[in-house]
């Protein structure tokens, strides 16, 4: 039983590492540009899709909190 836990552990811990290329440099001399783009805009298109879609989704929610309220304030009459 012990000689398995050692062959197990050989083939988990001895495996041939892949190299990664390191891209933090690269990814920094993007961000600390300075042409005039804001920071959280800067990562591409995707970054500018998801800042579109949170302002979406905040300008809707907003409206929906606001009727509500308003439907709130002045409930309709029961006749």
């Amino acid at each position: 039983m012990n000689r398995q836990i050692i062959v197990a552990r050989r083939t988990i811990f001895s495996s041939v590492r892949r190299q990664v290329d390191n891209k933090v440099p690269q990814k920094q001399k993007v961000f600390q540009e300075d042409n005039g783009i804001p920071v959280h805009l800067k990562g591409g298109t995707v970054d500018a899709l998801l800042y579109r879609t949170t302002m979406m989704l905040t300008v809707l929610g907003t409206g929906y909190v606001v009727y509500e309220l308003v439907t709130a304030a002045f409930p309709q009459k029961k006749d």
